[in-house]
This record gives C-alpha cells, sequence and structure tokens, in this order.
C-alpha cells in the first residue's frame, strides 16, 4: 500500500475546540427525545471534529424546564430514586413530586443518563445549565436559539 495516498483519521486538539453556547426552550417537548439531542451537543457529537476521547462539546442552556413532556403513563408511574449507602436509606420520589419541588433536575438527571458512564461525561455535564423559567444569566454568552429537531 503506497503511504502517500493514506490519509491520517483527524483528531481534535483541546487548542482547537471552539465552544458554542446553544439555548433550547424546553416548553412542550417530550424528556428522552430533548435529553438525548442534549446529550449530542455536550458530547460534541453534532461537529465534524467529534473525537470520543476529547470533551469537544458545546454549553447548553436550557429553559422553561417546568414545562417538559411525558406520557401519561410516565407521568403517573415514573419514579427517582437514590440511596445513601446506609440501611433503610433509600429515598423514592414520584415524577409529579420531582416537577414541583426541583424541575431542573428531571432535565439533568435525564441527560446525565445519556452520557458515556466516564470521567469526561463529568466535565460534559458542566456545561449543561438548566433553568426554570424563560429568563437566565448567560445572556452575555449570545446563546444561539436552536429547536431540537433541526439536531
Amino acid at each position: 500500500m503506497n503511504s502517500k495516498l493514506v490519509q491520517p483519521s483527524y483528531t481534535a486538539k483541546k487548542e482547537d475546540i471552539k465552544r458554542e453556547w446553544f439555548l433550547i426552550d424546553a416548553k412542550d417537548y417530550t424528556l428522552g427525545r430533548l435529553a438525548s439531542r442534549i446529550a449530542k451537543i455536550l458530547q460534541g457529537k453534532h461537529k465534524p471534529t467529534y473525537t470520543p476521547y476529547i470533551d469537544s462539546g458545546d454549553f447548553v442552556v436550557v429553559v422553561n424546564a417546568e414545562k417538559i413532556k411525558l406520557s401519561k403513563d410516565k407521568k403517573e408511574n415514573k419514579i427517582y430514586r437514590r440511596y445513601s449507602g446506609y440501611p433503610g436509606g433509600l429515598k423514592e420520589i414520584s415524577f409529579e413530586q420531582m416537577q414541583s419541588k426541583h424541575p431542573e433536575r428531571i432535565i439533568q438527571l435525564a441527560v446525565k443518563g445519556m452520557m458515556p458512564k466516564t470521567i469526561l461525561a463529568k466535565h460534559m455535564m458542566k456545561k449543561l445549565k438548566v433553568y426554570v423559567g424563560p429568563d437566565h444569566p448567560h445572556q452575555a454568552q449570545n446563546p444561539k436559539e436552536i429547536k431540537i429537531e433541526n439536531i
């Protein structure tokens, strides 16, 4: 094989990564579809320079987290569990309780579940900003508003 004809694979470097800010309005979107597309942006899979072992993703600001949709069956039966590690330390909270107390955590937990189970995912999750209501403190970053259908 002629080595002059073989083009090496592209790998992104930290210095070459240009991060953007995206704004997503979660109003009337289904939780799973929204979370999978947010995870794709956070990982950088929407870019042609995607490299699995480099954090090449962008920042995502999600507003109106309290207006997320779930099917009727899931809305009634979904339970969030966490365990402290102690006997009797299992805490359970229903979707409706979570939506009334901490609606931003619903999206954060859904996106976290769709991220790779590596240390890199922890760094990627720091680029996710979820807010209740239409206001957010990231106006200075000038985020681009996008629809999840376009991702």
